[in-house]
C-alpha cells in the first residue's frame, strides 16, 4: 500500500510531471513473473526513475546507510526508500556479500523483479565498467531472464555529489530478456559466472553505446583517490 501511494499519489505525478521521462522497450519487461532488471549505473537518480517508469513493482537492493539516519532527514530518506521499494543490504563484503545474494534470490523466489547494478557503484565518469559476478550467481540459481536497461542522462541532472536535482529530461531504454538457461546447474563455475557478466554487459554496452573499459568502476574511483591524496601530500612538501 505504501509503495503504491509512493508511486502513483506522492513521488511519480511529481516527479514525471517535473523531468518528463521517457522510456524505449516497457513491452520487454516480463508482464509476470521473477527477472532481474541489469541497469547500468549513472546516478544515484537512476533508482527513482526506473521503478516509477515500469508498470510492475519491483525492488532495488540498496546500502543499509540509507535507511540508518536519525532526526527528520533520516526518517524521510528511510520512508522514500522503503517507498520506493529499496531494500537495505550490507554492501562490506565477505558474509555481508552471500547475505545480499540470499536477499536477491528471495525477492526473486517471491516472483518478483529485482533491479541490480551489475558494476556494483555508480560510473564515475560515464564510462561502462566490468561486471561483477553476483549478478551471475542470482540468475543461474533462480532460474529467470536477465533484462537489460540503460539509464539514459541520469548523471546530467544529478551528478555524484550533488543532492538537489537540475531540471532536465532522462530516458530509459529496455533491451530484450537475456535467457541463461544453457547455464543450469552451473552457477558454482566462477569461469560461466564470468562469461555470464560479460555477455550482460556486452548487452548494456550496444544498448546504450556507452564506452566500456574492463575494469571495476570501484578499482578506478580508489585510483583516482590514492591520486588526490598524493597529489595533496606533495602540496605540502
Amino acid at each position: 500500500m505504501f509503495y503504491w501511494l509512493m508511486k502513483y499519489v506522492v513521488i511519480g505525478p511529481i516527479v514525471k510531471g517535473v523531468f518528463r521521462p521517457w522510456i524505449v522497450g516497457r513491452r520487454n519487461i516480463p508482464a509476470e513473473g521473477a527477472a532481474i532488471l541489469a541497469s547500468n549505473h549513472l546516478s544515484f537518480a537512476d533508482s527513482i526513475f526506473l521503478p516509477l517508469m515500469i508498470d510492475r513493482p519491483m525492488s532495488f537492493l540498496a546500502k543499509s546507510d540509507y535507511f540508518t539516519g536519525r532526526g527528520l532527514r533520516g526518517w524521510a530518506t528511510r520512508a522514500f526508500f522503503k517507498g520506493t521499494g529499496q531494500i537495505p543490504i550490507d554492501r562490506s563484503g565477505g558474509k555481508a556479500s552471500e547475505a545480499s545474494l540470499n536477499t536477491g534470490l528471495q525477492v526473486l523466489g517471491g516472483g518478483d523483479l529485482l533491479g541490480i547494478y551489475p558494476e556494483g557503484t555508480r560510473s564515475p565518469d560515464g564510462k561502462l565498467y566490468r561486471g561483477r559476478t553476483g549478478i551471475a550467481r542470482m540468475a543461474l540459481e533462480a532460474h529467470v531472464p536477465v533484462v537489460p536497461v540503460v539509464m539514459v542522462d541520469t548523471d546530467t541532472i544529478m551528478p555524484i555529489g550533488k543532492r538537489i536535482p537540475r531540471i532536465g529530461r532522462v530516458g530509459i531504454v529496455i533491451g530484450e530478456p537475456l535467457d541463461f538457461s544453457r547455464f543450469a546447474g552451473m552457477e558454482g563455475d566462477r569461469y560461466v559466472l564470468r562469461s555470464v557478466t560479460d555477455e550482460i554487459m556486452i548487452a548494456l554496452q550496444r544498448l546504450g553505446a556507452q564506452e566500456y573499459e574492463d575494469v571495476y568502476a570501484s578499482t578506478v574511483k580508489n585510483r583516482a583517490v590514492a591520486r588526490a591524496s598524493q597529489g595533496s601530500r606533495s602540496s605540502l612538501d
